[in-house]
């Protein structure tokens, strides 16, 4: 009721507003009055409009710091971030130790690229700034994008040293270890936390997020435990801990994590999702369709969720549900190549060829190093009997994964079947050097005794060799 009465009023401001500009009808817009405007302009995607309120409001109010904020916004969401930032720092000269004009200011810079100059805006603001611990995040974030990842550790590490909650500052800081090689070392860092105080709760939490970067969630659960033991209303380390048991494929223990977030936090539909993986993952599809369903209700942009229930509706075999689904999330995401090669397989599914070969080269585009893209993708011509094609994509998909073993072994397949003999056994010696043991799927595509035979000889001869 209240939200329904505000929405009313704005609506109202607004309309007051546009019969101002139209017929000059005289009414006082104070500063606040101009802001809501803005705001529903904003919120409506009207930026035009909302540069006509933000002009005529800084007529009236031509130094005000939050005015020319929303006129550098307005003009950055109409890729005017030139402009944006001239205006801003005509603001500075008004106002030139004002944190939040030097913070927008590098913010439009790191948007331009301007790494080097979006660092001098954020550092001019560290005297000033209340909340220290968002400038040294930006810092980071604008030496990471210059590729200096030691830089941008150090200042997320600062970031950290003034908010240790700062879940931003603690991802972005082992993504950066873990690309200069420097997690395991850095462990030291984080047990420096635990020594200082062996009863912070976010001390755990944090040791425990390094663990799970590191791949090692026995250790990464035993520091959430930690945490939540001292504190059991942390909704994030029970959360976490639930990732890291679908990492152990522990889905019961990771279903009552989850369970245990909303109790604490309520329903979101990042919950929602997570529980119905869990769900979906101990193959209890229908408690996951809903479950996935409530995180679409609460959130229809998270495609996460779409592309759950889609996979959820496959699995089933309601393919043509599915495909539905799949293309809610592929729309909402459309540079993920893992939805572009789901949305293939659903429609190879149903038979519609030409829909799943344009969807397996997007697919191949988006996630060229998925080995599973090119098996799928050339299963399809394989199974048009077109062995030439199958091996072609293949082929390509060596040129993208060349130590793949399933690859090379599907290539003896297509080889055999297009009677290119002589090259099949060179691939098969390939594949059996990378995986003995994968020589078994061979024999699902060779049903024929004879054959069996054959490559049966060929795999022993390699066998005894070795």
């Amino acid at each position: 009721m209240q939200e329904e009465y505000k929405r009313k009023e704005e609506r109202e401001l607004v309309r007051k507003f546009e019969a101002f500009l139209k017929n000059k009808e005289p009414f006082y817009f104070d500063e606040e009055t101009f802001l809501q405007v803005i705001s529903y302009y904003q919120n409506h995607e009207k930026y035009n409009q909302a540069l006509k309120a933000c002009e005529v409001a800084l007529e009236q109010y031509p130094y005000s710091v939050d005015m020319l904020m929303e006129l550098a916004d307005v003009l950055v969401k109409l890729d005017r971030q030139d402009d944006a930032i001239e205006k801003l720092e005509e603001a500075l000269n008004y106002h030139p130790n004002d944190p939040e004009l030097l913070m927008q200011k590098g913010t439009i810079h790191s948007l331009l690229s301007e790494y080097q100059d979006a660092v001098e805006c954020y550092q001019k603001t560290l005297d000033f700034a209340e909340d220290k611990d968002e400038v040294y995040y930006s810092i980071g974030l604008a030496f990471q994008g210059m590729g200096n990842y030691e830089a941008a550790a150090e200042n997320y590490k600062q970031a950290i040293e003034f908010n240790m909650l700062n879940e931003n500052a603690l991802y972005e800081l082992a993504y950066c270890l873990d690309v200069s090689g420097e997690l395991e070392s850095s462990l030291d860092y984080y047990h420096k936390f635990i020594d200082q105080d062996p009863y912070s709760e976010y001390a755990w939490y944090n040791l425990g997020i390094v663990y799970n970067k590191l791949e090692q969630f026995e250790k990464s659960i035993d520091a959430y435990e930690y945490a939540v033991a001292i504190d059991d209303d942390f909704s994030s380390a029970h959360f976490n801990m639930g990732n890291a048991y679908m990492s152990l494929e522990q889905y019961d223990k990771a279903l009552n994590a989850y369970t245990k977030t909303m109790d604490i936090e309520g329903p979101t539909s990042e919950t929602y999702c997570h529980i119905g993986a869990a769900y979906e993952k101990m193959e209890q599809l229908e408690l996951a369709v809903k479950n996935y369903q409530k995180a679409t209700k609460l959130d229809h942009l998270y495609h996460e969720a779409w592309y759950g229930l889609g996979i959820c509706l496959g699995l089933q075999e309601k393919w043509y549900e599915a495909i539905h689904f799949l293309n809610k999330a592929l729309k909402l995401d459309v540079e993920n190549g893992i939805y572009w090669k789901a949305v293939a397989d659903a429609e190879a599914k149903m038979g519609n060829i030409v829909s799943a070969l344009e969807a397996y080269a997007e697919a191949s585009e988006m996630d060229p190093e998925n080995p599973q893209v090119w098996l799928d993708w050339s299963n399809v011509y394989y199974e048009q009997g077109d062995f030439q094609l199958a091996q072609d994509t293949v082929e390509e998909g060596l040129a993208e994964c060349p130590d793949d073993a399933d690859l090379f072994y599907r290539s003896v397949v297509y080889l055999i079947e297009g009677g290119k003999y002589k090259m099949a056994i060179n691939r098969l010696e390939t594949a059996l050097i990378l995986d003995f043991e994968g020589h078994l799927q061979l024999f699902d595509y060779f049903p024929n005794l004879h054959t069996q035979k054959a490559l049966y000889k060929i795999i022993e001869q390699y066998r005894k060799n070795n």
